[in-house]
């Protein structure tokens, strides 16, 4: 965030019409008013698992969702845009449910539940006896306004036996999601999906390597 704190700012598909607000000071774009404020938009994820393409099962083994990790700019309830390599904005006038890691985390257990392939799944703090821990880390969770404007997430994963302690499996997943439109409800959906996708291929592949 520039030194005069938040201010939005107005772009065009992300770079000419859609109002953000600058994390890093942006050139050629008029200030918004002082003292306004915005009524946010609040948008949750979904947690599909229609795409896992393993039959794999582990009804013996209960995980643990540990709290995912991120960067201070991702791990917010605001939005993020990246206009260009260096330069990251927030989608105005819009947030998540929660703070992002929370929402990914929560998701992810909803994912595994759905499947009926785990003999149990939960967070830390639940109590569960454990046989695995599931590590991950939000690399990348944005709207990207390089080129076709798209909803680009990447989420690094590792596999912990919790009785020894070594790591059984380690992988990085990417997806990225062309938006269908230009207002912000297209670019979350983009996320959406692209999220979705990333879920689908985290659970077969835990399923898979537990």
């Amino acid at each position: 965030m520039d030194r005069n704190g938040a201010s939005e700012f107005s772009v065009m598909r992300l770079r000419r019409l859609l109002s953000v607000t600058a994390l890093v000071p942006a050139l050629g774009l008029g200030l918004a008013a002082c003292g306004s404020k915005a009524v946010n938009d609040t948008f949750d994820l979904t947690a599909s698992v229609s795409e896992i393409a393993t039959p794999a099962s582990a009804r013996n083994r209960q995980l643990l969702v540990a709290d995912p990790s991120a960067l201070k700019a991702l791990d917010s309830e605001q939005i993020l845009v990246r206009v260009s390599g260096a330069e990251i904005q927030y989608l105005s006038q819009s947030q998540w449910s929660d703070r992002l890691t929370r929402v990914v985390q929560s998701k992810l257990v909803e994912a595994f539940e759905n499947t009926n392939r785990l003999g149990g799944v939960g967070k830390p703090g639940q109590g569960l006896a454990i046989d695995y821990q599931l590590i991950t880390d939000v690399r990348a969770f944005e709207i990207s306004a390089e080129g076709a404007d798209r909803g680009v997430v990447e989420i690094s994963a590792k596999l912990l036996n919790d009785r020894n302690g070594t790591v059984r499996a380690q992988r990085v997943f990417r997806a990225e999601v062309p938006s269908s439109g230009t207002d912000n409800a297209a670019y979350v959906a983009a996320l959406d999906r692209a999220f979705a996708r990333v879920t689908a291929d985290i659970v077969g592949w835990t399923l898979q390597s537990m």
